[in-house]
């Protein structure tokens, strides 16, 4: 559970941050950060200046926020004319993050709040909530063991013949049961993500979601995720999914195949625990990020799966790993150009995978904790394939 402390302790490093910068505030508008900092996700915008306390702003519902929040100031959002005497001063840099706000927002806040200049913070602000705390690792491992609860369970309901689209709903249907808050928040401009996917044979990458595996989804204006088609024996089924509990994120993918598997797959099955183990070892403090890609991509590479590696020959991710938390698409990322140091308690998650035109895709994903002794893994399930 966060606590005050912990927020007062996250609030802290952010206005050091934000002084080093010299940014005189920042001005937070996105819900994943307003909850990080303040503990509740009210409709509401969060001041934070690199001196002196921090104030709430709530659209609605100001009683649910004074209810949940870990801030002291936590008041109704004012007028326009009354904000601008509320929020700094004139000549004021406040810090607002151009990663993820509307350039609407911008535009209105610019108005609203004249002669301060808006400044970027989005790494900032990533880069602080990167880094877990013990309380956070352990919501995020609380996430792997329920979700890990329901992929025990595929063997008793996976069948040849449902749909992928069956498939999912049993997924979704114990994961809800038990507790799944079913939002998966995304940062990034045009992503977005259902839950997690169930996909099978050929249908495995097909959509236009930045990952190895997409999903032929329902349509094509819905284009990932599980389809219509129909599972079949000695196919690849690959289940990819998220656990959502109490805001913290996990992110894992097993396989399982009703019958064999062809040899070529299983053999692109050993290549993807090859690397996992290669990523997980790598994954210390200091390691550079695009380091450990590019050793992935050579070792797919040296295995003759170079061009199946993490995508659609033509259509591949550039990218071996994630960072998790709040989002599903937080730093670190394990890619190529990302050239920063992984630090002691990012978590990430690892996803090694192959796709084979007319055969599948075949790989693996757990999430792991950086620790000097190299990746702690949070999501502790088996990995092999599950053989029905």
């Amino acid at each position: 559970m966060i606590t005050r402390t912990e927020i007062d302790e996250r609030i802290r490093r952010l206005q050091a941050r934000l002084a080093e910068s010299a940014m005189q505030a920042a001005l937070l508008l996105m819900p994943s950060d307003i909850f990080y900092f303040t503990g509740t996700r009210q409709n509401s915008a969060l001041w934070i200046p690199a001196n002196g306390e921090p104030v709430l702003l709530v659209r609605k519902s100001l009683e649910r926020a004074r209810a949940e929040g870990l801030i002291g100031d936590i008041r109704p959002f004012p007028s326009s004319r009354e904000l601008s005497a509320l929020l700094g001063s004139e000549g004021d840099a406040v810090g607002m993050t151009f990663d993820a706000v509307p350039v609407q927002q911008h535009a209105w806040y610019s108005k609203v709040l004249p002669g301060r200049r808006l400044a970027d913070c989005s790494m900032i602000v990533r880069e602080l909530r990167s880094v877990k705390s013990p309380a956070e690792i352990g919501l995020i491992r609380r996430s792997a063991e329920k979700l890990i609860s329901v992929f025990r369970e595929v063997p008793a309901f996976l069948k040849a013949g449902m749909r992928e689209l069956d498939l999912a709903a049993e997924m979704e249907y114990r994961l809800r049961r038990i507790g799944h808050e079913g939002f998966v928040w995304m940062r990034a401009f045009n992503q977005e993500l259902f839950g997690g996917m169930a996909v099978s044979g050929g249908a495995a990458s097909y959509g236009f979601f930045d990952g190895a595996v997409t999903g032929k989804g329902l349509s094509s204006a819905a284009p990932q995720g599980a389809s219509l088609e129909v599972i079949r024996e000695n196919e690849p089924v690959l289940l990819d999914f998220v656990g959502v509990f109490d805001g913290y994120l996990v992110d894992m993918t097993r396989m399982f195949v009703i019958g064999s598997l062809d040899a070529e797959l299983r053999r692109a099955f050993g290549v993807s625990l090859e690397i996992q183990e290669a990523v997980r070892k790598a994954m210390v403090p200091g390691a550079i990020c695009e380091e450990i890609y590019r050793h992935a991509a050579a070792m797919a590479e040296d295995a003759g799966l170079g061009g199946n590696f993490m995508g659609m020959p033509g259509e591949q991710s550039r990218f071996v790993g994630h960072g998790v938390g709040l989002e599903l698409d937080e730093l670190p990322v394990l890619a190529q150009g990302f050239a920063m140091p992984l630090q002691a308690e990012q978590v990430v998650a690892v996803e090694p995978k192959f796709v084979i035109p007319g055969k599948g895709a075949i790989g693996i994903e757990n999430t792991f904790a950086v620790t000097e002794a190299g990746g702690e893994r949070l999501t502790r399930l088996s990995d092999e394939i599950v053989e029905l």
